[in-house]
């Protein structure tokens, strides 16, 4: 009888963690789609991988593939995962449909929609295509040797057999960068990519190279392994992990660390039956670290004129001067319009030489730039707000904007001619930032300023012994305090039943965000410590010799009533089977707080009673 009730709260358990995952798994989206090389070699036999994610998919329809022969599939692969992070429970299931076909001779492959039908629907993925090449194809007689010697090609899965060890040669993250060396503020695209022969059902990402030295300007990129190329005579699927420019910041040799992934590859276990050889796809887990690059920073010439701030491109200037009617006391501007490609996101505003019968105040900058090729092109446009103060004829002196060409490997500056402007009276007073900018320092005064020399003996005043006994009375009241303190201290019993309360309710405030986030095992669970460690400092028993037969006879002898022990065990009692049959225990989350809450209110309540009869 006892192994039968075993059975069974086994399988109660099992159904609802079966419950729960699927009803996680309903949330999550739904979606259905196709993972293919974007270019073969005529001859070769490639993968067509159908991934329907988060459902449960049936009477699953391939396209047919005109200028392709199938070779063999669907090959049916399923995967679930599931985590719990920060209370919150998250996860995903996976159907891959495998198809391996044969490019019978070069050209362009149209792969229409696939099918497949999810609770009632149909889903369809996008159809592609896909480019046949006639160079780099192997004959028939070149893969059998391949196959003979262990060596793997990435669109034949006959020679991706799970027995075979995964080397650095099939599959490698590397870091390329588009030129060896760079003046300091000019632009480098650094690329990582992943290269592999197999394909790749996870990658994630362990540890991200580190870019010391360097200014980065993400490039956005989709991941895919949907390019090929050719490496030391092999050929490999490509996806572009990241891309991004950097700017370097200062001279010498800088070095991109390498990063560390840890990558799931899929082999294929064959089997040889009467009907042929069938393959069925496992995954391989990998650590995969990519290499270091290094680039040469070189310095900007000396020495560098005055008006150079930094800006490495090529660029252009303009200025605006707005209104165009000034008057005195309203606010103007006058505008720097930089244009241009370069570290244009990373300029500073040149130094602008405003008449001192302006209020200058500091200038804004606004960038619109975006990646163009290999640097960043766009514009940049800084504003100078100014307030004139008197009205009359005023000049702004020319100056120069002065940025290093790469290209020519020279400084280039651009002249900014003077303006003359005209300010009008207008209505209003000066700024307090002009006056405070430009107030004077007074004169000092002089002559017989009428000042006597009055006797006083310090000694004699009240205030001269205050400075005496207001610290000694301080240090008084500080030492008898400090000794109350330590003789409460002392008493370990009261300092735990002092406190009991305090930590409960501190844990209850824990438990009410549990109830806003929706999370009611987590809020039982929370509620539940709270109540254990209140009556375990309450009663001074340690929580481990805690019952519920002990807690009674210790609150009756405390002389708390009945109806409060049995409402205090019955509390109990729930928050414990909710722990552990959660889909009975009902959703009245805040109706338990309350009750927990008007518990240990109530406990309080006789102890003071009891304080004040014992007073």
């Amino acid at each position: 009888m006892k192994e039968l009730r075993y059975i069974k709260k086994c399988h109660r358990l099992a159904v609802l963690i079966i419950a729960l995952m699927l009803g996680v798994a309903a949330q999550a989206a739904v979606s259905f789609t196709v993972q293919a090389p974007r270019q073969v070699s005529a001859g070769n036999k490639f993968n067509v991988t159908f991934v329907l994610k988060n459902a449960e998919g049936s009477n699953f329809t391939a396209p047919e593939i005109a200028g392709a022969t199938k070779i063999y599939g669907p090959a049916l692969s399923t995967s679930y995962s599931s985590s719990w992070v920060n209370g919150k429970s998250s996860s995903s299931s996976s159907q891959e449909y495998t198809m391996i076909y044969k490019a019978t001779h070069s050209g362009r492959l149209n792969v229409g929609a696939a099918t497949v039908e999810v609770n009632g629907r149909t889903m369809r993925t996008s159809p592609f295509t896909i480019e046949v090449t006639g160079a780099g194809g192997a004959s028939s007689q070149q893969r059998d040797e391949d196959r003979r010697s262990g060596g793997v090609r990435y669109n034949d899965p006959m020679t991706q057999s799970a027995d075979k060890a995964v080397t650095g040669k099939d599959i490698f993250v590397r870091i390329e960068m588009s030129k060896p060396r760079v003046f300091e503020q000019q632009a480098v695209v650094c690329t990582i990519k992943l290269y592999t022969k197999y394909q790749v059902s996870q990658f994630m990402p362990t540890q991200q190279p580190s870019f010391d030295g360097f200014l980065i300007e993400e490039i956005p990129m989709q991941p895919s392994l949907n390019n090929v190329e050719t490496v030391n005579g092999q050929q490999y699927m490509v996806a572009i992990l990241k891309k991004c420019l950097l700017y370097p910041q200062k001279s010498g040799k800088l070095t991109i660390t390498s990063g560390n992934y840890d990558v799931n590859v899929v082999q294929y276990e064959q089997y040889r039956t009467i009907f042929g050889t069938l393959q069925q796809p496992v995954e391989k887990s990998l650590k995969v670290q990519s290499n270091t690059a290094t680039v040469n920073i070189l310095p900007l010439p000396e020495p560098r004129p005055e008006s150079f701030t930094g800006a490495v491109g090529k660029f252009t200037v303009e200025t605006l001067l707005k209104p165009d009617q000034l008057k005195t006391y309203q606010a103007a501007t006058y505008t720097y319009i930089i244009k241009g490609m370069g570290n244009i996101k990373y300029l500073k505003a040149p130094e602008l030489k405003m008449p001192k019968e302006m209020d200058v105040y500091d200038p804004k900058s606004t960038v619109d730039a975006k990646t163009v090729g290999t640097d960043m092109a766009g514009a940049v446009t800084i504003d100078y707000p100014f307030i004139p103060q008197f009205a009359g004829t005023f000049e702004l002196p020319a100056s120069e904007f002065t940025f290093f060409n790469p290209e020519t490997e020279k400084y280039e500056s651009i002249p900014i001619p003077g303006r003359k402007f005209t300010v009008a009276k207008g209505e209003g007073t000066p700024s307090n930032h002009y006056r405070i900018q430009n107030m004077d320092i007074r004169h000092i005064a002089t002559g017989d300023l009428g000042l006597k020399r009055t006797p006083a003996f310090m000694v004699a005043g009240f205030a001269y012994w205050l400075w005496y006994i207001v610290p000694l009375l301080l240090l008084a009241a500080v030492l008898i305090y400090y000794r109350k303190q330590l003789k409460l201290r002392s008493d370990v019993r009261l300092m735990r039943n002092k406190r009991a309360s305090r930590v409960a309710q501190r844990r209850l405030k824990q438990a009410q965000k549990f109830i806003n986030a929706g999370n009611s095992d987590a809020f039982y669970a929370e509620t539940l410590n709270s109540l254990w460690g209140y009556l375990s400092d309450k009663l001074t028993i340690p929580v481990s010799e805690l019952s519920k037969d002990n807690i009674e006879a210790e609150l009756e002898a405390y002389g708390v009533e009945q109806a409060l022990r049995e409402r205090t065990l019955a509390l109990l009692d729930k928050c414990e089977y909710a722990q552990y049959a959660p889909e009975l225990a009902g959703h009245d989350l805040q109706g338990v707080w309350d009750e927990a809450a008007g518990v240990i209110d109530s406990l309080e309540s006789v102890k003071r009673k009891k304080t004040e009869s014992a007073q």
